[in-house]
């Protein structure tokens, strides 16, 4: 799976360096209002931005001592790099925070404006917490996993709802119709949970290409 890695570094020489090579070693570069699964930082000073939102390494300046290194473990970076550094080395740290907060990353489910925490179930939309019913959780987490699939009414009726053959329901609708009113009462500028008429339903929001 390609990673999507956020760089903040505003110093142009290692930005431009980077945004070369870290492509060719099969990294995405994604800009700081999409979905990314670590980021690099040169300014220490803004860690509390993203240390909730994914891990960090601090790519720390050529004067750093060890005074600035407690500070940005201490704030919450999970790895530090001093400059000037060895591109390879950086890769492998790259490489090896991600491998330790794999886990941690696939319990949480992200289809933006959609965030859910699958350990304590916790459901937000652009941060608002939504309170949902089992079934309606077990439907928008089915969905969330595959944003903008569709899904068909037996596929979601097999997944949720255990049902062998899909007969005559007005569940999943039913579910459905309460599930959209309630993100939309949570904030949602759009309609999420969207039907496409004969087939299913699928999830949409700020990913939608339509």
């Amino acid at each position: 799976m390609v990673a999507a890695l956020l760089l903040t570094d505003a110093e142009p020489e290692t930005r431009g360096f980077l945004e070369r090579h870290l492509p060719r070693d099969g990294f995405e570069l994604v800009p700081d209002h999409g979905q990314f699964d670590l980021v690099l930082a040169g300014d220490v000073e803004r860690l509390d931005r993203w240390v909730k939102r994914a891990p960090v390494i601090v790519l720390g300046r050529e004067q750093a001592d060890a005074v600035d290194r407690i500070h940005a473990f201490r704030s919450g970076c999970d790895d530090y790099v001093a400059r000037p550094f060895e591109y390879q080395e950086l890769v492998e740290r790259i490489r090896a925070v991600l491998r330790r907060v794999r886990p941690r990353l696939d319990d949480v489910v992200e289809a933006p404006p959609v965030r859910i925490d699958t350990r304590t179930r916790d459901v937000r939309v652009d941060g608002r917490r939504v309170q949902l019913a089992q079934k309606e959780y077990e439907l928008l987490l089915c969905l969330a996993r595959e944003p903008e699939r569709v899904f068909t009414k037996g596929e979601l009726l097999r997944d949720v709802w255990n049902y062998r053959v899909a007969g005559r329901t007005r569940t999943l609708d039913s579910h459905a119709s309460r599930l959209r009113r309630k993100l939309r009462e949570s904030g949602a500028e759009t309609p999420l949970v969207e039907n496409v008429w004969g087939v299913g339903y699928r999830l949409v929001g700020v990913l939608s290409t339509e």
